[in-house]
């Protein structure tokens, strides 16, 4: 039987993603096991209060494939102590790949590892990082960044994105998607893509019905979505949710269908990927269909778009472990 790969978890105030490299051992037995380490060895309490045990100190962990650092609600000048610095140098000089989740970019910031590199964290505290870490290239929209062997992401939701990539990296699409389907979330999103989404951008769904529809074109905008199909999953008439999509969002079902892949695309191209893959991922079908979007609401072709994007890096996307305590 293979040697799983043993990934470290540093406990802190948010251990969301841990669930992934533990869904990843049950699709794949034997491909991963999780550990939490603290770095006092003692149990760990969360952001809502609840207390989780641990494997042991993290300077007695010995040796991971992955390591985990994730953030915490508390300011980074609070929650980045000596006792998790030094825990956290322990950590990165025993793992092959080393990452921060949220606001843990600070405390690979502090060590000097993303000295030259690129990063992100969390868009509340993105400038922080920036500031107080010039050395530090921070991509601050960012879902998560891979730069050589360390890895970034922003919110919780991100930290789940990255792991995703992880689970991918080393075990292949079918495994990624069987823990997809396990956390009950979908395929992760690229990520380059902005941290906000393109349903960010306009009014926001007021009922509970409607923001039930939105949230599935959202998750799965490659979908054939119809007005039909939408409507039988509010379970309510066409004639009714389309009142509700004009009232509330100013657009009929099938516009906001077009506006959100609208927004995948775009976020896929800034992402780097190629536009017949964001064409497809983002449901239009084939890049032709992608580049009549674009040359009909920005005039310019979805490849020249990409193009004065990458030339300026400047170009403007509308808001569309371990754990160590």
């Amino acid at each position: 039987m293979r040697q799983p790969r043993r990934s470290g978890w540093a406990a802190q105030s948010s251990i969301t993603a841990w669930n992934s490299a533990r869904m990843a051992a049950r699709a794949d037995p034997g491909a991963a096991r999780a550990v939490l380490v603290s770095w006092d060895g003692k149990s760990v309490q969360t952001s809502i209060g609840v207390r989780v045990e641990v494997a042991g100190k993290a300077s007695e962990a010995g040796r991971f494939d992955t390591v985990l650092i994730p953030g915490s609600e508390l300011p980074p000048a609070k929650f980045v102590t000596p006792e998790v610095l030094a825990a956290a140098r322990h950590l990165s000089w025993n793992t092959r790949r080393l990452a921060a989740i949220c606001s843990g970019a600070f405390v690979l910031a502090q060590l000097g590892l993303f000295d030259g590199r690129r990063a992100t964290t969390h868009w509340k505290v993105a400038a922080d990082l920036a500031r107080g870490f010039p050395e530090i290239t921070v991509e601050s929209d960012a879902i998560f960044v891979r730069d050589g062997n360390l890895y970034s992401s922003a919110g919780v939701a991100a930290g789940v994105d990255l792991a995703l990539a992880m689970v991918e990296e080393d075990h292949g699409a079918d495994v990624a998607r069987i823990v997809a389907q396990l956390l009950v979330v979908y395929m992760q999103r690229a990520g380059g893509q902005s941290q906000f989404s393109a349903s960010l951008t306009g009014p926001a769904p007021r009922s509970p019905l409607l923001r039930s529809v939105v949230d599935l074109i959202c998750a799965d905008p490659a979908y054939p979505h119809t007005v039909q199909s939408l409507a039988e999953h509010a379970r309510v008439s066409p004639r009714h949710l389309t009142r509700l999509f004009r009232a509330e969002l100013e657009r009929s079902p099938a516009e906001y269908v077009a506006f959100i892949r609208f927004g995948t695309a775009r976020d896929m191209l800034h992402a780097g990927c190629g536009v017949t893959e964001a064409a497809m991922a983002a449901g239009f079908g084939s890049s032709e269909a992608l580049r009549r979007a674009f040359v009909a609401r920005l005039g310019i072709s979805p490849r020249k778009y990409q193009q004065r994007f990458r030339s300026t890096g400047t170009a403007s996307v509308p808001a569309m472990a371990a754990a160590v305590s």
